[in-house]
């Protein structure tokens, strides 16, 4: 979706505060004992109450209102029985649609008793986000996202999973451009459009290359296995700084 108008704007950032606030809310109620089905409950009737629906269940009749992904799984995962343990690495991926506006947000969130090496992977991946959303802006090379990521995390001693793009989003999910690398790439083209919406959500790792899929046909793992985190917002790009849809308030 490319915005022209200020009331398309202002309805991506109001689904944008819906996902936020959901995703923040089932981060603060993650405790040792639920089940991850509790958690996703959780999240589908905060969007319920907001008038919003489920995006991955509405487009893809996914078997959950988000999705949850518990250590090993890096994406995708499926709400269920699985019940969250102290210390586990978990993924929260809010996407949810109003009005006939998407948006989607993601971040990793690390239980007590926090692990040294994953905090700094989980400070690291936020870290790189950012510097992905730094180079989206009118004019500026699609490709200059995941160029900037890469060179973040060679400096730091990271791998990027390379299979897991961001994409263009607003009227749907996932909308055209369908793949836009975080990890660096040669012979992309394309530029950014003023008023573009896209996802940035580079996957951060001590050592995973690829995504592959678990035997549920939905569940994302690391190849090699090594942790993984993911943090996402939407945004708009425009002839400044970019404009982040997925803030809480």
């Amino acid at each position: 979706m490319t915005i022209t108008h200020q009331d398309e704007l202002e309805g991506l950032q109001h689904i944008g505060r819906i996902v936020a606030n959901t995703m923040l809310a089932m981060a603060k109620a993650l405790e040792p004992g639920m089940t991850t089905a509790e958690l996703d409950d959780l999240g589908a009737r905060m969007l319920e109450c907001e008038g919003a629906v489920s995006a991955p269940r509405s487009c893809y009749d996914f078997p959950g209102a988000t999705c949850i992904s518990v250590n090993e799984e890096i994406a995708h995962g499926i709400p269920g029985p699985r019940v969250i343990q102290a210390g586990d690495l978990i993924n929260i991926d809010v996407s949810a649609s109003k009005n006939g506006f998407f948006a989607d947000t993601g971040s990793s969130w690390q239980l007590e008793p926090v692990r040294s090496p994953l905090s700094r992977l989980c400070r690291d991946g936020r870290r790189a986000m950012e510097t992905g959303i730094a180079e989206v802006g009118a004019g500026k090379p699609l490709a200059g996202i995941g160029n900037a990521v890469g060179k973040f995390a060679e400096k730091r001693g990271y791998t990027l999973i390379r299979n897991l793009a961001s994409h263009g989003i607003g009227r749907g999910l996932h909308e055209d451009p369908k793949e836009i690398a975080t990890w660096p790439t040669r012979g992309d083209r394309r530029r950014i459009e003023k008023g573009l919406v896209l996802t940035v959500e580079p996957f951060l790792s001590t050592g995973g290359l690829w995504a592959d899929n678990g035997e549920d046909g939905w569940t994302l793992y690391s190849t090699p296995m090594a942790p993984v985190v993911q943090y996402e917002h939407t945004v708009v790009a425009t002839a400044g700084a970019p404009i982040i849809v997925t803030l809480p308030g």
